[in-house]
């Protein structure tokens, strides 16, 4: 099982939950048309897999011959794939492809102009779990794609814990010793911190990684100067809206940036047949 199928048949679902009606009542059934997908803006293509994979869930027989690779560089005009198969199946899959791989490509463009400017910096570029509901999977990958780092893909395989679980533990001190207890050796723990007392505090408590949440580039200065290397520091809150090569040069570990996926604008690509 393809690790999108889940995404591509979801897709299909929803547009066309039965059937395509106007490929139905215009197209022959057995008719056979060829095309080629084609880039209409410059950027990072991503998630050229799903192409085959939903012509294959769709029933139809389509040949897909790919001319780039998921992380490639594509230019206004570049043909990315040519197709020959089933009329119907094309039809029926156009959409689905097209909405995936050009969120997929949105993303890793973005991702990619982002890390470069932090390339001189030890800081690593990451996501978060502020993705497309029920498109993490691929989100996340277009982030790898793009040259980025993922952060935890879910709430069950990393703590972090923020504001909100401070407030319902009581302190820091409280919620990082408790999350110590609990989890297993392979298991980090991060908190969120808002200022330098909270940092000193989760330093001391035994938090592994500590969150930088909105604090300007002067105070994560002196986080650093303080952590003095005993904990990973992430940067966070509004990072796409920061000059990041300022923010890299405080020596922070971690710039985490939701809009890499909650913000992006896809990458303009269209499908044209012969």
């Amino acid at each position: 099982m393809n690790i999108f199928d889940d995404i591509i048949k979801g897709s299909l679902r929803e547009d066309a939950p039965n059937g395509d009606i106007t490929t139905e009542y215009t197209v022959s059934e057995d008719e056979t048309v060829s095309g080629s997908f084609v880039a209409k803006a410059d950027g990072v293509i991503c998630g050229l897999a799903l192409i085959a994979r939903t012509f294959e869930l769709t029933g139809g027989i389509v040949s897909v011959d790919l001319k780039f690779n998921d992380g490639d560089n594509v230019k206004k005009g570049d043909i990315i794939a040519f197709i020959k198969g089933n009329a119907h199946t094309i039809l029926l899959g156009e959409r689905t492809i097209l909405n995936l791989i050009q969120r997929a490509s949105g993303i890793a463009t973005m991702t990619r102009a982002t890390a470069f400017q932090v390339k001189d910096f030890k800081a690593k570029i990451t996501d978060t779990r502020k993705t497309m509901p029920m498109l993490r999977v691929l989100d996340k990958y277009a982030v790898r794609v793009g040259g980025g780092y993922n952060h935890r893909f879910c709430l069950s395989d990393g703590v972090l814990i923020k504001d909100n679980h401070i407030k319902a533990a009581g302190s820091v001190t409280d919620a990082v010793l408790r999350a110590k207890e609990k989890a297993p050796h392979t298991i980090k723990v991060e908190v969120e911190v808002e200022s330098l007392a909270m940092l000193n505090e989760a330093i001391e408590a035994g938090a592994d990684i500590v969150m930088l949440d909105n604090m300007s580039n002067e105070l994560m200065k002196e986080a650093v100067k303080i952590a003095a290397g005993r904990v990973l520091l992430e940067a966070s809150g509004n990072m796409g809206e920061k000059n990041l090569r300022s923010v890299a040069e405080t020596g922070v570990d971690i710039i985490s940036i939701g809009a890499l996926t909650h913000s992006v604008k896809a990458l303009d690509i269209s499908l044209k047949l012969d």
